[in-house]
């Protein structure tokens, strides 16, 4: 049998060490190496999107990948693509980090300097316990593969101040629970967060509470999250701004995680500005929403966003769906040509500028009271389905726009 193996390192001598020894491994098909962890979670999707027969059956995880820290990486590999082996490479092979990969998710640990036998060793276990996984699984078609627990994490991150991404992200998230799936919204705003403020919701209990929480049970995030009447759990940002430094990268990712594992839609607001926790939370999404305005102004600072996330590895353009939003007929930048300018995708759905409309659920602080036939409502909950929100038996009514292919 053939194993197949991808190394993901950021590293050229890691990467050339690597491959010289997994070239001497009988049977082994290695793949060239990935240099970031972005690009690593990026291949194995659209290999899973195509059948579980083409995912590799070992992933070596160098301890110097990034962005994303290593063991962080593992646990979303594991999480996502169950019947992949992963072994982590790290210079640090005691105990306490073994068991710590373990506990991440990884079937094995080679020590540096490599040795081949033990390397051989490790992605042969490795490779075993894939085939076993698989062959349990069966099938191998297109769409069969799991992708761990939980279901659709989308954020929605506004290109500068006043766009309405959070007014967006709230519509995402009723529409969703509207079409009977368990639905979280996530104010990431943390020093500004307004999710509360627009549902008529006062509640002690915020994001910075679960910070520092390493293994998030489900009791600890029901003390956290506010059960809202529309069916739609809300995890707030904190009340004082200062607090919000206290959700680092880490503490996103272990609050992300946990949601994406007890909700089938996880909705997260980021608000304008960039900190490590919303870039993480931008990082691990299943898409990534970027809300702008047709105005030359908003349509620049999406531009902006777009190539800062790619700076720092957190999104590709290609990998960013745009939303504009307060469109009219008139307005000579459209759709298309924000999806030219930012090479983004640009949805063919754009939400209309009434603010008469939405004027009085936003004073008084009631977003979920806002009439079904208003047309802004309408093109959100459009966009809610286009970006796979709603349940396959309710597709919005609305014309929708072009069809959209979601990051695995």
């Amino acid at each position: 049998m053939t194993t197949r193996i991808l190394p993901a390192t950021g590293d050229p001598d890691a990467a050339r060490a690597l491959a010289a020894l997994l070239g001497r491994l009988p049977a082994a098909e290695p793949a060239a190496a990935v240099p970031d962890s972005t690009t690593l979670l990026d291949t194995l999707g659209r290999l899973a999107a195509q059948s579980l027969d083409e995912l590799p059956e070992v992933v070596l995880v160098h301890e110097r990948i990034g962005p994303v820290p290593a063991l962080d990486l593992i646990r979303e590999v594991a999480l996502r693509f169950p019947a992949v082996g992963v072994v982590l490479v790290t210079s640090d092979a005691g105990p306490q980090l073994f068991a710590a990969a373990m506990d991440s998710g990884a079937r094995g640990l080679v020590g540096l300097p490599l040795a081949q036998d033990e390397l051989a060793a490790r992605v042969q276990a490795a490779a075993q316990w894939a085939v076993g996984v698989r062959r349990h699984l069966g099938g191998g078609r297109a769409g069969e593969l799991p992708a761990g627990p939980g279901g659709t994490v989308v954020t929605v991150t506004g290109a500068k101040g006043g766009v309405g991404a959070t007014f967006a992200a709230v519509q995402f998230a009723l529409a969703a629970a509207a079409a009977g799936r368990r639905t979280a919204l996530v104010d990431m705003d943390l020093q500004a967060g307004d999710v509360g403020s627009y549902l008529d919701v006062q509640f002690r209990r915020s994001v910075a509470d679960l910070a520092g929480i390493q293994d998030i049970s489900g009791r600890v995030l029901a003390d956290a999250v506010f059960e809202h009447g529309t069916g739609v759990a809300l995890l707030l940002a904190p009340a004082d701004g200062e607090r919000g430094e206290e959700v680092d990268e880490r503490a996103a990712r272990t609050v992300v995680t946990a949601l994406r594992g007890r909700y089938e839609v996880v909705v997260i607001d980021c608000g304008t500005q960039l900190t490590g926790a919303n870039a993480a939370a931008v990082e691990m999404a299943d898409v990534a929403v970027l809300l702008t305005t047709p105005d030359v102004v908003a349509v620049r600072a999406a531009r902006r966003t777009v190539r800062m996330w790619e700076r720092l590895h957190v999104r590709k353009a290609e990998d960013t769906v745009t939303v504009v939003n307060r469109w009219t007929r008139h307005t000579e930048i459209d759709p298309a040509l924000i999806e030219k300018i930012t090479r983004t995708r640009a949805l063919r759905t754009p939400v209309p500028a009434a603010f008469k409309e939405i004027q009085p659920v936003i004073d008084a602080g009631r977003l979920q009271d806002l009439d079904n036939r208003s047309t802004v409502k309408t093109a959100l909950w459009t966009v809610a389905g286009e970006l796979g929100l709603l349940a396959p038996a309710d597709p919005p009514a609305p014309t929708p726009g072009t069809a959209l292919a979601v990051r695995p």
